[in-house]
C-alpha cells in the first residue's frame, strides 16, 4: 500500500478527535465496534451521495478503523490524487473491473492487516442491482464480509454485524440486503430498489 495517513499515528488520532467532534456537531453518532480481526472487506452502503465519501472517512476515523476504498480512477486527478490515496483510496479504471476481484484477492494475501471498504452498488445513480464484486472479493480472499453503514434518517454511521461466506451466494445476499433494509441513504431515491442482484463484478 501506499504512504497513508495510517503510517502517521499523530495526524490518525488528530483525525480520530477530529471526526468524532465534527460528527457530534452535526447531529451524528457511531455504532458498532471494529471487529477485531486482521483482514476483511467492509460494505459501505447505502451509497446515494457525494456525501457518502467524507462522512463515511469521519465514521472510520472516529471508530479508529484503518480502511481503504476503492473509488473511480476520474476523482484521482489533480491536485486531489495526493490526498485521496493518503485517505487510504485506491483508484480504480472502469475497464479493468473484471481484473478487479482478483486483483484485489491478490492485496489482501499480500497484506497482514486490510480493511477494504467497497460499495455494492457502485454508483450514486438509481439502481436495482447490487454488484456482487464484494462478495467474490472475501469468498477468494478466505476473509469476512462486515455490513458498514450510514444512515441519514437516524444520522447513524457504523458498523453491522460480520458475515462468513458460506458461498450460497444467494442466500448470503439475502441475509446481508436484510440488514440494509431499515437504513436510509441521503437520497432514498436511489437506494436499490429490489431484492435482485448482479452477479458482474
Amino acid at each position: 500500500m501506499n504512504h497513508t495517513i495510517f503510517n502517521t499515528p499523530l495526524l490518525e488520532a488528530a483525525l480520530h478527535w477530529t471526526s468524532r467532534f465534527i460528527l457530534s456537531l452535526a447531529g451524528w453518532r457511531t455504532e458498532g465496534q471494529l471487529p477485531s480481526i486482521p483482514k476483511f472487506v467492509l460494505v459501505g452502503a447505502p451509497h446515494t451521495s457525494n456525501w457518502d465519501l467524507p462522512f463515511t472517512l469521519m465514521t472510520a476515523f472516529a471508530l479508529r478503523a484503518r480502511i481503504h476504498w476503492l473509488g473511480k480512477e476520474a476523482i484521482f486527478s489533480r491536485p486531489f490524487k495526493g490526498l485521496f490515496q493518503w485517505l487510504g483510496g485506491i483508484p480504480v479504471r472502469r475497464s479493468q473491473s473484471h481484473n478487479l476481484v482478483e486483483q484485489s484477492i491478490q492485496q489482501f494475501r499480500r497484506s497482514e492487516q486490510l480493511i477494504l471498504t467497497i460499495a455494492p452498488a457502485g454508483t450514486r445513480k438509481r439502481v436495482i442491482r447490487w454488484k456482487t464484486g464484494f462478495y467474490h472479493i472475501a469468498c477468494g480472499a478466505g476473509v469476512p464480509i462486515a455490513l458498514g453503514f450510514l444512515d441519514y434518517r437516524r444520522k447513524v454511521g457504523g458498523i453491522g454485524p460480520l458475515i462468513h461466506p458460506t458461498g450460497d451466494i444467494t442466500a448470503d445476499m439475502k441475509t446481508i440486503r436484510n440488514f440494509y433494509d431499515g437504513v436510509t441513504g441521503k437520497n432514498p431515491a436511489q437506494s436499490i430498489a429490489s431484492d435482485d442482484f448482479n452477479r458482474s463484478n
